[in-house]
Order: C-alpha cells, then sequence, then structure tokens
C-alpha cells in the first residue's frame, strides 16, 4: 500500500499565498530562512504532466517567489530544484544560498561543511515577515491571481 502524499495532506510549509492551482509556502528550514516552496495543488508528478499554461502559470510563481527572495535575503545565490524523488508531486525549492551556509557551495542535501552560525541565522529569519509581504507583492506585480494565504 502506498503512503499518503504529504503535500496533498498539507501545506507543505507555512503558506504565503494561494491560488487555486498553486500554493506558495515558507518551509521550516532551521538552516536556511527563506526556504520557500511552489506547489501545484494537484497531485502530478512531472511538469509535463501539467497543460503548457499550467506549466507557465507555476514558472511565473516560481520565478516571482525568487525575485523576492533575492529582494529581501540577498542571497549569494539562489538554488531552484524540483526533485519530487520520495514526495512524486510537483514541487519548487526555492533556496536562498549564502557563502556562509552549511553546505556551500554543495547542495543543502549534501553532507554539511562547516556549523551554522546562530546570530546570522537570526538575523535571516528576522527578515521572514519582509519576505512574507515580498512574495505577495511580486507575485500580484506578476499578475499572478490569488491571494494572501490567512
Amino acid at each position: 500500500m502506498s503512503q499518503p502524499c504529504e503535500l496533498c495532506a498539507g501545506d507543505g510549509g507555512e503558506a504565503v499565498w494561494r491560488h487555486a492551482d498553486f500554493r506558495v509556502v515558507l518551509v521550516d528550514e532551521p538552516d536556511y530562512p527563506g526556504f520557500c516552496r511552489v506547489i501545484w495543488n494537484g497531485h502530478v508528478k512531472e511538469m509535463t504532466d501539467l497543460a503548457p499554461a499550467q506549466r507557465t502559470l507555476l514558472s511565473d510563481a516560481v520565478w516571482a517567489t525568487e525575485a523576492a527572495v533575492r529582494e529581501v535575503m540577498a542571497p549569494e545565490k539562489v538554488n531552484l530544484a524540483t526533485l519530487g524523488n520520495m514526495t512524486p508531486h510537483v514541487h519548487w525549492h526555492v533556496i536562498p544560498r549564502y557563502v556562509d551556509d552549511r553546505h556551500f557551495p554543495s547542495p543543502v542535501w549534501a553532507a554539511p561543511r562547516r556549523d551554522a552560525d546562530a546570530a546570522t541565522l537570526q538575523a535571516r529569519r528576522a527578515l521572514l515577515p519582509q519576505l512574507r509581504e515580498a512574495i505577495c507583492r511580486q507575485l500580484g506585480a506578476a499578475g499572478l491571481p490569488g491571494s494572501p494565504a490567512a
């Protein structure tokens, strides 16, 4: 018997923006404040399972989320990933990266290279209210329908 899909059963993080077809969430990833996911609401496995207009809609949401992360979090780099190996549900990771983060320059899923600095992480966490606002502003500016999550 297969396991229930965690992204169908719950939001997959703190919902920031809701659209009929997708949602943008902040992920509680202690070493990566500002880590977001853009999640397609329907249970589909691959981007090519979506119609072309749906792929464009989802991609536009990813780009708007990346723009918000760059604006507020000021990372060295933003990593975008759509893996879904363990959760076969279309979703994009939008991850702010810094030269001082635990894994840089390796992927966040690799073995850590250094300890995280608590003060630096706390300063980045303090930016999350601004990030929530920027995500909503960027999605709205991109003309994406939906609304801030309540």
